[in-house]
Protein backbone atom coordinates (compact mmCIF):
# COMPACT_ATOMS: atom_id res chain seq x y z
CA UNK A 1 0.00 0.00 0.00
CA UNK A 2 2.73 2.41 0.99
CA UNK A 3 4.84 1.50 -2.01
CA UNK A 4 1.90 2.03 -4.37
CA UNK A 5 1.16 5.42 -2.86
CA UNK A 6 4.83 6.38 -3.12
CA UNK A 7 4.84 5.37 -6.79
CA UNK A 8 1.63 7.22 -7.48
CA UNK A 9 2.92 10.42 -5.87
CA UNK A 10 5.53 11.40 -8.48
CA UNK A 11 3.14 10.46 -11.27
CA UNK A 12 0.57 12.86 -9.87
CA UNK A 13 3.10 15.68 -10.24
CA UNK A 14 4.71 14.47 -13.44
CA UNK A 15 4.97 16.19 -16.85
CA UNK A 16 1.38 15.33 -17.80
CA UNK A 17 0.06 16.93 -14.62
CA UNK A 18 2.08 20.08 -15.25
CA UNK A 19 0.81 20.23 -18.82
CA UNK A 20 -2.78 19.99 -17.59
CA UNK A 21 -2.18 22.80 -15.10
CA UNK A 22 -0.62 24.98 -17.77
CA UNK A 23 -3.53 24.26 -20.11
CA UNK A 24 -6.07 25.15 -17.41
CA UNK A 25 -4.20 28.33 -16.55
CA UNK A 26 -4.02 29.27 -20.21
CA UNK A 27 -7.73 28.61 -20.63
CA UNK A 28 -8.53 30.68 -17.56
CA UNK A 29 -6.36 33.53 -18.80
CA UNK A 30 -8.03 33.41 -22.21
CA UNK A 31 -11.49 33.60 -20.61
CA UNK A 32 -10.50 36.57 -18.46
CA UNK A 33 -8.95 38.32 -21.46
CA UNK A 34 -12.08 37.69 -23.52
CA UNK A 35 -14.28 39.09 -20.74
CA UNK A 36 -12.26 42.35 -20.77
CA UNK A 37 -11.98 42.57 -24.55
CA UNK A 38 -15.58 41.64 -25.37
CA UNK A 39 -17.00 45.20 -24.99
CA UNK A 40 -14.33 46.54 -27.35
CA UNK A 41 -15.06 43.77 -29.83
CA UNK A 42 -18.75 44.66 -29.73
CA UNK A 43 -17.83 48.33 -30.31
CA UNK A 44 -15.74 47.47 -33.37
CA UNK A 45 -18.42 45.19 -34.85
CA UNK A 46 -21.17 47.77 -34.25
CA UNK A 47 -19.06 50.45 -35.91
CA UNK A 48 -19.03 48.28 -39.05
CA UNK A 49 -22.82 47.82 -39.07
CA UNK A 50 -25.43 50.17 -40.43
CA UNK A 51 -27.40 52.14 -37.84
CA UNK A 52 -30.54 50.12 -38.57
CA UNK A 53 -28.60 46.89 -38.05
CA UNK A 54 -27.42 48.05 -34.60
CA UNK A 55 -31.05 48.54 -33.50
CA UNK A 56 -32.41 45.44 -35.20
CA UNK A 57 -33.94 42.57 -33.23
CA UNK A 58 -32.99 39.86 -32.76
CA UNK A 59 -29.39 41.08 -32.72
CA UNK A 60 -26.72 39.26 -34.70
CA UNK A 61 -23.13 38.66 -33.67
CA UNK A 62 -21.68 39.72 -37.01
CA UNK A 63 -22.99 42.62 -39.10
CA UNK A 64 -25.66 41.67 -41.63
CA UNK A 65 -24.23 44.28 -43.97
CA UNK A 66 -20.58 45.29 -43.56
CA UNK A 67 -20.10 49.07 -43.74
CA UNK A 68 -16.40 49.82 -44.18
CA UNK A 69 -16.49 53.58 -44.70
CA UNK A 70 -17.73 54.54 -41.22
CA UNK A 71 -14.29 55.45 -39.92
CA UNK A 72 -13.61 57.58 -42.99
CA UNK A 73 -16.87 59.41 -42.34
CA UNK A 74 -15.96 60.08 -38.72
CA UNK A 75 -12.39 61.16 -39.45
CA UNK A 76 -13.72 63.42 -42.20
CA UNK A 77 -16.16 65.08 -39.81
CA UNK A 78 -14.80 68.50 -38.83
CA UNK A 79 -16.73 68.39 -35.56
CA UNK A 80 -15.01 65.16 -34.52
CA UNK A 81 -11.56 66.57 -35.33
CA UNK A 82 -12.32 69.62 -33.16
CA UNK A 83 -13.45 67.37 -30.29
CA UNK A 84 -10.30 65.28 -30.66
CA UNK A 85 -8.12 68.40 -30.64
CA UNK A 86 -9.81 69.65 -27.46
CA UNK A 87 -9.34 66.32 -25.69
CA UNK A 88 -5.66 66.18 -26.65
CA UNK A 89 -5.03 69.78 -25.53
CA UNK A 90 -6.85 69.36 -22.21
CA UNK A 91 -5.43 65.94 -21.33
CA UNK A 92 -1.86 66.86 -22.30
CA UNK A 93 -1.99 70.26 -20.60
CA UNK A 94 -3.40 68.81 -17.39
CA UNK A 95 -0.78 66.05 -17.33
CA UNK A 96 2.12 68.49 -17.82
CA UNK A 97 0.90 70.75 -15.00
CA UNK A 98 0.35 67.84 -12.62
CA UNK A 99 3.80 66.37 -13.26
CA UNK A 100 5.60 69.72 -12.95
CA UNK A 101 3.85 70.56 -9.67
CA UNK A 102 3.74 67.08 -8.12
CA UNK A 103 7.47 66.34 -8.49
CA UNK A 104 8.83 69.19 -6.32
CA UNK A 105 5.89 68.94 -3.89
CA UNK A 106 6.40 65.21 -3.36
CA UNK A 107 10.19 65.59 -3.14
CA UNK A 108 10.00 68.30 -0.48
CA UNK A 109 7.42 66.48 1.65
CA UNK A 110 9.34 63.20 1.44
CA UNK A 111 12.84 64.55 2.10
CA UNK A 112 12.36 67.60 4.31
CA UNK A 113 10.46 68.01 7.57
CA UNK A 114 9.02 71.50 7.92
CA UNK A 115 6.26 73.03 10.06
CA UNK A 116 2.86 72.09 8.69
CA UNK A 117 4.16 69.12 6.68
CA UNK A 118 1.62 66.70 8.13
CA UNK A 119 -1.20 69.21 7.68
CA UNK A 120 -0.20 69.77 4.06
CA UNK A 121 -0.26 66.04 3.31
CA UNK A 122 -3.62 65.73 5.06
CA UNK A 123 -4.99 68.61 3.01
CA UNK A 124 -3.76 66.96 -0.18
CA UNK A 125 -5.52 63.75 0.83
CA UNK A 126 -8.75 65.57 1.72
CA UNK A 127 -8.99 67.04 -1.78
CA UNK A 128 -9.45 63.51 -3.11
CA UNK A 129 -12.71 63.25 -1.18
CA UNK A 130 -14.47 65.86 -3.33
CA UNK A 131 -15.98 64.66 -6.60
CA UNK A 132 -16.14 67.08 -9.55
CA UNK A 133 -19.90 66.52 -9.71
CA UNK A 134 -20.38 67.95 -6.22
CA UNK A 135 -18.34 71.05 -7.03
CA UNK A 136 -19.46 71.70 -10.59
CA UNK A 137 -21.81 74.59 -9.71
CA UNK A 138 -19.09 76.36 -7.73
CA UNK A 139 -16.56 75.74 -10.48
CA UNK A 140 -18.87 77.22 -13.08
CA UNK A 141 -19.47 80.33 -10.95
CA UNK A 142 -15.76 80.78 -10.32
CA UNK A 143 -14.76 80.46 -13.97
CA UNK A 144 -17.68 82.69 -14.99
CA UNK A 145 -16.33 85.44 -12.73
CA UNK A 146 -12.88 84.94 -14.27
CA UNK A 147 -14.36 85.01 -17.80
CA UNK A 148 -12.94 81.53 -18.44
CA UNK A 149 -16.12 79.63 -19.28
CA UNK A 150 -15.83 77.88 -22.65
CA UNK A 151 -12.01 77.97 -22.58
CA UNK A 152 -9.38 75.25 -22.63
CA UNK A 153 -7.74 76.78 -19.59
CA UNK A 154 -10.77 76.13 -17.39
CA UNK A 155 -10.76 72.41 -18.19
CA UNK A 156 -6.97 72.12 -17.90
CA UNK A 157 -6.89 73.79 -14.48
CA UNK A 158 -9.84 71.75 -13.19
CA UNK A 159 -8.48 68.40 -14.33
CA UNK A 160 -5.02 69.24 -13.02
CA UNK A 161 -6.45 70.22 -9.64
CA UNK A 162 -8.47 67.03 -9.24
CA UNK A 163 -5.57 64.75 -10.21
CA UNK A 164 -2.74 66.54 -8.44
CA UNK A 165 -3.35 64.92 -5.05
CA UNK A 166 -3.03 61.40 -6.43
CA UNK A 167 0.21 62.25 -8.21
CA UNK A 168 1.72 63.84 -5.09
CA UNK A 169 0.89 60.83 -2.92
CA UNK A 170 2.24 58.36 -5.48
CA UNK A 171 5.52 60.24 -5.93
CA UNK A 172 5.80 60.96 -2.20
CA UNK A 173 5.86 57.22 -1.51
CA UNK A 174 8.54 56.60 -4.13
CA UNK A 175 10.77 59.46 -2.95
CA UNK A 176 10.41 58.37 0.69
CA UNK A 177 11.44 54.79 -0.18
CA UNK A 178 14.83 55.86 -1.60
CA UNK A 179 17.63 55.61 1.01
CA UNK A 180 18.84 58.98 2.25
CA UNK A 181 22.44 57.86 1.66
CA UNK A 182 21.86 58.01 -2.12
CA UNK A 183 21.00 61.69 -1.92
CA UNK A 184 23.87 62.42 0.46
CA UNK A 185 26.39 60.69 -1.82
CA UNK A 186 25.29 62.86 -4.74
CA UNK A 187 25.55 65.98 -2.57
CA UNK A 188 29.10 65.02 -1.54
CA UNK A 189 30.01 64.79 -5.22
CA UNK A 190 29.03 68.43 -5.61
CA UNK A 191 25.50 68.07 -6.99
CA UNK A 192 23.03 70.82 -6.18
CA UNK A 193 19.60 69.99 -4.82
CA UNK A 194 18.07 70.44 -8.27
CA UNK A 195 20.72 68.18 -9.82
CA UNK A 196 20.08 65.54 -7.16
CA UNK A 197 16.39 65.65 -8.01
CA UNK A 198 16.87 65.57 -11.78
CA UNK A 199 19.80 63.16 -12.12
CA UNK A 200 19.37 60.83 -9.15
CA UNK A 201 15.88 60.88 -7.70
CA UNK A 202 13.76 61.09 -10.84
CA UNK A 203 15.37 58.08 -12.58
CA UNK A 204 14.86 56.02 -9.42
CA UNK A 205 11.20 57.08 -9.15
CA UNK A 206 10.42 56.51 -12.83
CA UNK A 207 7.72 53.87 -12.14
CA UNK A 208 5.84 56.30 -9.91
CA UNK A 209 6.22 59.12 -12.42
CA UNK A 210 4.89 56.91 -15.20
CA UNK A 211 1.96 55.82 -13.04
CA UNK A 212 1.07 59.42 -12.21
CA UNK A 213 1.34 60.42 -15.87
CA UNK A 214 -0.89 57.63 -17.13
CA UNK A 215 -3.48 58.12 -14.39
CA UNK A 216 -3.68 61.89 -14.97
CA UNK A 217 -3.90 61.63 -18.75
CA UNK A 218 -6.60 58.96 -18.68
CA UNK A 219 -8.63 60.78 -16.00
CA UNK A 220 -8.51 64.06 -17.97
CA UNK A 221 -9.24 62.24 -21.24
CA UNK A 222 -12.34 60.55 -19.78
CA UNK A 223 -13.70 63.53 -17.80
CA UNK A 224 -17.31 64.35 -18.67
CA UNK A 225 -19.31 66.33 -16.10
CA UNK A 226 -17.09 69.42 -15.83
CA UNK A 227 -16.57 69.55 -19.61
CA UNK A 228 -20.33 69.28 -20.15
CA UNK A 229 -20.86 72.27 -17.83
CA UNK A 230 -18.03 74.58 -18.85
CA UNK A 231 -17.79 74.07 -22.61
CA UNK A 232 -20.65 75.70 -24.52
CA UNK A 233 -19.52 75.94 -28.15
CA UNK A 234 -19.90 72.64 -29.98
CA UNK A 235 -16.50 72.89 -31.67
CA UNK A 236 -14.69 73.34 -28.32
CA UNK A 237 -16.16 70.33 -26.55
CA UNK A 238 -13.96 67.27 -25.81
CA UNK A 239 -14.71 63.85 -27.25
CA UNK A 240 -16.60 62.60 -24.21
CA UNK A 241 -19.18 65.38 -24.59
CA UNK A 242 -19.13 65.96 -28.33
CA UNK A 243 -19.83 62.36 -29.33
CA UNK A 244 -23.36 62.68 -27.94
CA UNK A 245 -24.21 64.61 -31.11
CA UNK A 246 -24.18 61.38 -33.11
CA UNK A 247 -27.21 60.07 -31.21
CA UNK A 248 -30.03 62.51 -30.44
CA UNK A 249 -33.79 62.42 -30.27
CA UNK A 250 -33.98 63.35 -33.95
CA UNK A 251 -31.20 61.28 -35.51
CA UNK A 252 -29.31 58.19 -34.43
CA UNK A 253 -25.98 57.48 -36.11
CA UNK A 254 -25.05 54.49 -33.99
CA UNK A 255 -22.37 53.35 -36.40
CA UNK A 256 -20.56 56.70 -36.22
CA UNK A 257 -20.92 56.80 -32.44
CA UNK A 258 -19.22 53.43 -32.07
CA UNK A 259 -16.54 54.31 -34.61
CA UNK A 260 -15.80 57.54 -32.73
CA UNK A 261 -15.64 55.58 -29.47
CA UNK A 262 -13.10 53.16 -30.95
CA UNK A 263 -10.96 56.03 -32.22
CA UNK A 264 -11.18 57.75 -28.81
CA UNK A 265 -9.57 54.70 -27.18
CA UNK A 266 -6.56 54.74 -29.53
CA UNK A 267 -4.56 57.65 -27.98
CA UNK A 268 -4.75 56.08 -24.52
CA UNK A 269 -3.61 52.72 -25.90
CA UNK A 270 -0.72 54.38 -27.75
CA UNK A 271 0.34 56.27 -24.61
CA UNK A 272 0.35 53.11 -22.53
CA UNK A 273 2.21 51.15 -25.22
CA UNK A 274 4.92 53.82 -25.42
CA UNK A 275 5.32 54.30 -21.70
CA UNK A 276 4.81 50.70 -20.53
CA UNK A 277 8.38 49.61 -21.23
CA UNK A 278 9.65 52.40 -18.99
CA UNK A 279 7.28 51.27 -16.25
CA UNK A 280 8.41 47.64 -16.46
CA UNK A 281 12.05 48.69 -16.73
CA UNK A 282 11.79 50.83 -13.63
CA UNK A 283 10.04 48.15 -11.62
CA UNK A 284 12.68 45.55 -12.45
CA UNK A 285 15.70 47.83 -12.13
CA UNK A 286 18.25 46.48 -9.69
CA UNK A 287 16.72 43.02 -9.52
CA UNK A 288 19.67 41.48 -11.38
CA UNK A 289 23.31 42.41 -10.89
Amino acid sequence: MTTGAAQAGPAAYGPSSRRRKRALMGLGGALVAFAFLAPYLVMVLDSLRTSSDVKSTPPSILPRVWQWDTYAQVLGDERFLNWLKTSLIVASGSTVIVVLVAIPAAFMTARHRFPGRGLFLLLVLVTQMFAPTALVVGLYRQFFELNMVNTYGALIITNAAFNLAFAIWILHGFFASIPLEVEEAAALDGATRFQVLRRVMLPLTLPGLVTATIFTFIAAWNEYVVALTLMIDDDRKPLTVGMRAYVTGYEQHWDQLFAASVIAVVPVVILFAVIEKHLVGGLTAGSVK
